[in-house]
């Protein structure tokens, strides 16, 4: 099979199975969302108190276990890190709060399309327009270094933590919090949600699937391939939906949204931006993490506290729009961004 007929194969399990976890109970328009997916780890463990969005996803814990079993089992369970840390923490702290603005990670802003909410599309043009933004930094020299081969240690703590996490998922100890109602409270069976988090996981680490890499390497490189995986996505979640009636079109009364749409088009913006930056989206992040890349490790912490940050100062987005704070933290962060890639530009042409 081709490696263009293997991502489309990829992306249409992703797209069936984000479809099927709303079946099986989890919120709608999100059967999969990295960042709303951590957001909830986060909440359950006590990072923040937003009471309507703390659950520990076993999505999540499949995601990271998938990539390494199968890194593991074909040799590609590589340790390495090292490359600029603290800066990848912030940009992916960033990330975070820009995709809570919108409400979704890239994943779920192609589910939410899927599932009939437009306002999904400012989203969409705003993180377009953020990888672009992204790339053409990266052909003025961009980088956050190399990394180097590390001790092998260093690649089984998160996988580790994951594990730990699964034990509290179904133990349910009294302290971790799990939401009463709200978002939180809608998920489906763990055993099943583990299961399609393990696929993805799979899946997603064979394929290289990321949807800020498809766009950067469209632009960059005139690649298509990586993009087929996201389209593959958006239809076979489309498809889904219609079976089991949860395609419902319109802007306003969508689940888990709003109609802001300049907050939805710079929220993504800022997480486009520095997905491009980072090397990958939130679910590509997630991946490198599981097969032993601590950079990105980095970056899923990065997104842990970006999440708590992001409830415990009122800066994500809701139902009724975008907070001041939000919209602040919006342009703080683009800013922000900016500001680190100068600098990073000028000093590598300095060391040139």
């Amino acid at each position: 099979m081709s490696n263009k007929k293997s991502i489309i194969l990829a992306g249409g399990f992703i797209g069936v199975l984000g479809g099927l976890l709303v079946v099986f109970g989890n919120p709608a328009n999100m059967g999969i969302c990295v960042a709303c997916f951590i957001r909830d780890i986060a909440g359950a463990v006590g990072l923040h108190r937003a009471a309507v969005v703390q659950n520990i996803r076993p999505e999540i814990i499949g995601f990271i276990l998938g990539a390494f079993l199968i890194a593991r089992s074909t040799g590609e369970f590589k340790v390495k890190g090292g490359s600029s840390p603290i800066t990848r923490f912030v940009i992916a702290m960033f990330v975070m709060i820009g995709a809570l603005v919108f409400l979704g990670c890239p994943l779920r802003m192609v589910l939410r399309l899927a599932g009939g909410d437009w306002n999904a599309i400012a989203g969409i043009i705003g993180f377009a327009l953020g990888v672009l933004a992204g790339s053409q930094l990266l052909k003025k020299g961009f980088t956050l270094g190399r990394n180097y081969k590390i001790n092998q240690i260093n690649g089984y703590i998160l996988p580790i933590i994951a594990v730990v996490l699964l034990i509290f998922r179904i133990v349910r100890p009294s302290f971790i919090i799990f939401s009463e109602k709200g978002p939180g409270a809608n998920y489906a069976f763990w055993a099943v949600a583990l299961a399609a988090g393990i696929i993805v996981g799979v899946l997603a680490q064979r394929s290289r699937i990321c949807m800020a890499g498809g766009i950067r390497d469209l632009y960059l490189i005139k690649d298509s391939h990586l993009i087929t995986g996201f389209i593959s996505i958006f239809v076979f979640a489309f498809i889904v939906n219609l079976i089991f009636g949860n395609f419902n079109p319109g802007f306003a009364g969508q689940p888990a949204a709003h109609s802001q749409w300049l907050w939805n088009l710079l929220g993504m913006f800022l997480t486009g931006l520095g997905s491009v930056m980072l090397g990958g989206c939130p679910l590509r992040q997630t991946i490198l993490a599981g097969e032993g890349n601590t950079d990105s490790a980095v970056a899923f912490v990065g997104y842990l506290v970006g999440a708590a940050i992001s409830h415990n100062f009122g800066l994500a987005g809701s139902g009724s729009g975008v907070s001041i704070n939000g919209r602040i933290a919006v342009i703080i962060g683009i800013v922000t961004l900016f500001i680190i890639a100068y600098s990073s530009i000028q000093f590598n042409k300095k060391a040139a």
